[in-house]
C-alpha cells in the first residue's frame, strides 16, 4: 500500500502535466506547418512561418513593443513595490501599509474593471494613445507581485543581524545596502520577472488604455485573427512560451525557486 499511493501521486501529476502541456505542444507544432493551416501534427515541419514572422514590420514592432512595456513596467512596479514593502517591514508605516493594501487590491479586481478605470483616467488627463499608459497601468495592475516576493525575502531575515551590525557601528544606509539588499536580490529578481512575463502576455489593460496606437503582440495577435488563422501568430505564441521559460529558469538560477514562490523547499 505504501507504494501504491506514491505511484499513484506520480500518475495523476503526470497526467496533469500532459493535459496542462497539452495546449502549448499543440501550438508548437502548429507553428512549423509548412502550410497555413491548423494541423497537429505538423505536416512537412519546417521554419517557414518564423521566417515570415522575423521578415514581416508589422510582427516584429508588435513583439519590440511588448518587450520594451514589459520591462518598463515591471522595473517601475519594482521600484515602487520595494521602499512600500520596506516601510511596512520596518516602520510599520500607515501610508506605506495603505499602498501595500491598494496595490494587492488592484491585482485581485477583474481586467476588465481595471482597464475601465485606466481608461477613464487617462481620458480625463487627456493623455491617450501612448506607450506610457501602458506601462504604468501595467505597473500598478502587477504590483502585488514584487510586493508580495519582497515582502516574502524581509520576513527571511533575522533581525539579529541586523541588531549585530547598528552595534558595530554600521549606518541605517549601509545596512540596507551592504546586508538587506543583498538578502532581498533574489526576491526582486523574481518580482521583476513575473511583473515581465504577466505584462507580456497582458491584453485588455493594454487595448483598453491606448488602442491601436500601441499594439502590443496579444493585440496584434486578436486583430488578426479576425481575418482567419495565420501560423505566425503560433510563432507569437512559442516566442512568449521561451520568454517565460527563460525568466523562470533564471528565478531558479538565482535562487530556491519553491521558496521565492512561498513554499517550503526541502
Amino acid at each position: 500500500m505504501r507504494l501504491i499511493a506514491p505511484a499513484g501521486r506520480f500518475a495523476f501529476l503526470a497526467l496533469l502535466g500532459l493535459f496542462m502541456a497539452a495546449p502549448l505542444v499543440v501550438v508548437t507544432g502548429a507553428s512549423f506547418n509548412d502550410t497555413a493551416r491548423m494541423s497537429f501534427p505538423p505536416t512537412n515541419p519546417g521554419l517557414t512561418w518564423y521566417g515570415a514572422f522575423f521578415a514581416d514590420a508589422g510582427w516584429m514592432s508588435s513583439f519590440y513593443t511588448s518587450i520594451v512595456i514589459a520591462l518598463a513596467a515591471a522595473v517601475l512596479a519594482t521600484s515602487i513595490a520595494l521602499p512600500v514593502a520596506y516601510a511596512v517591514w520596518k516602520y510599520r508605516s500607515r501610508a506605506a501599509l495603505v499602498l501595500d493594501g491598494i496595490g494587492r487590491l488592484s491585482f485581485m479586481l477583474p481586467s476588465i474593471v481595471l482597464s475601465i478605470v485606466f481608461l477613464l483616467f487617462w481620458s480625463w488627463l487627456g493623455h491617450t494613445g501612448r506607450i506610457e499608459n501602458t506601462i504604468v497601468s501595467h505597473a500598478v495592475v502587477f504590483v502585488a507581485m514584487p510586493l508580495a516576493m519582497i515582502t516574502l525575502g524581509l520576513g527571511t531575515i533575522e533581525t539579529a543581524l541586523i541588531e549585530a551590525a547598528r552595534t558595530m557601528g554600521a549606518s541605517e544606509a549601509g545596512v540596507f545596502r551592504t546586508m538587506i539588499l543583498p538578502m532581498l536580490r533574489p526576491y526582486i529578481v523574481s518580482g521583476l520577472v513575473f511583473v515581465f512575463i504577466m505584462s507580456l502576455n497582458e491584453y485588455i489593460i493594454a487595448y483598453m488604455v491606448a488602442g491601436f496606437e500601441v499594439e502590443t503582440l496579444p493585440i496584434k495577435v486578436f486583430n488578426n485573427l479576425r481575418m482567419g488563422f495565420q501560423p505566425t501568430m503560433c510563432v507569437g505564441a512559442v516566442l512568449f512560451m521561451l520568454v517565460g521559460l527563460v525568466g523562470f529558469g533564471l528565478i531558479a538560477l538565482i535562487g530556491d525557486l519553491p521558496k521565492l514562490l512561498g513554499g517550503q523547499s526541502e
